[in-house]
Parts: structure tokens; sequence; C-alpha cells
């Protein structure tokens, strides 16, 4: 209820920019492998098929493992596809707020690992997977230590020292590093 106006206002602006969809839905990794439904609001143009022929699964295609060194990269602030209303709610982390409907229906957490897109997911390996142990969040620990800016590696090495650190001390810190960083704007893609 406390966010009502800030969705609408969010909404608001989406609609008033670029018509509908006012969200973004798309397919994610959960716990123990169990894929859902994400919700975000939507920040990029609503476009048509690019026509490339690529798919996700020749992007992302690994025979042993997701390597280290790779960084998935979302669309900058930069990108001309994204709105003007999109920056701004992307900056600002607003963008995440229709995942309190995913933590409402059970398939996220408010903290955890943040839920990878099923085909990087498909390329885990063992280790890779103990991510999946725990559910999903809004924000966690990779978030509050680099966010947008670590490779794959460095993401796991945070996710996994959630999983086997998991704590109320740790939770409280997270929320306290994340409400820093979305009021002054900082690390967000």
């Amino acid at each position: 209820m406390l966010l009502t106006p800030v969705y609408a206002g969010v909404a608001a602006s989406i609609l008033a920019e670029d018509g509908r969809p006012v969200l973004f839905k798309q397919k994610r990794t959960g716990k123990d492998g169990v894929t859902f439904d994400i919700y975000k609001f939507r920040s990029m143009k609503v476009q048509q098929a690019s026509g490339t022929g690529k798919t996700a699964d020749d992007k992302y295609n690994w025979p042993d493992r997701v390597p280290d060194d790779f960084v998935f990269k979302p669309a900058s602030l930069d990108n001309p596809n994204i709105t003007k209303a999109g920056k701004f709610i992307r900056k600002y982390s607003l963008d995440e707020l229709p995942q309190l409907y995913n933590v409402l229906k059970g398939d996220m957490s408010l903290i955890g690992p943040r839920p990878e897109i099923i085909e990087i997911t498909r390329c885990y390996d063992a280790q890779q997977r103990e991510r999946l142990t725990v559910k999903p969040g809004i924000t966690g620990w990779a978030q509050v230590n680099g966010r947008s800016s670590m490779n794959h590696g460095e993401k796991i090495k945070h996710d996994l020292y959630y999983v086997n650190n998991t704590s109320l001390t740790l939770d409280i810190k997270i929320i306290i590093k994340t409400a820093t960083q979305v009021l002054l704007g900082k690390n967000a893609s």
C-alpha cells in the first residue's frame, strides 16, 4: 500500500512516454532450478523483432560451465533503446519494484542471489549450481559489492558467500548497503 503512489508514478511515466506494456516479464531460474516469471517495470522502448536470427541459446552456449570471465551486460543507461523514464527507474532500481509480487508469490525472497536467465543457468557446473540452493532475491551480496561491474566468477563467489553465511546480520548489512546505493543511484546498469 505504501508503494502505490510510486508504482502509479512509474507506470504513468512509462505509459506517457512509450505506451504499453508497462511491465516486462521474463523466465528466470529460481531455487532448486525451478523456473518462474520475473516482473519488472519496462525500461526499454517497445520494438519490432530485430531480425538478427540469434537466439539466447546461440549466445550462451558453454560445454562445461559458465566461464568466470563472462560478463552479462544488460543494456547500459546510454543505450538509445532505453526510454527517458527507463533511465531514471534503472538508476534508482525502481524497475525492480514489481518483483515484490514475486516475493509474495514465493518465487523470490527480498535478499538472495539475483535470479539468472535460464540460458545461463543451463550451463552451470556443480559449484555454480550451489547458488540455486536458496531463493533468489531482489538484492543480494553480489549486488552490494559491485552489482553490474563484476564478472561471473566474482558474482558466483559473492553469491556462494551469501549461501554459506546466511544470517540476519548479513541480511541487515545487505539491506543497508542496498538502500544507500539505491538512494545515491550508484552501480546502476
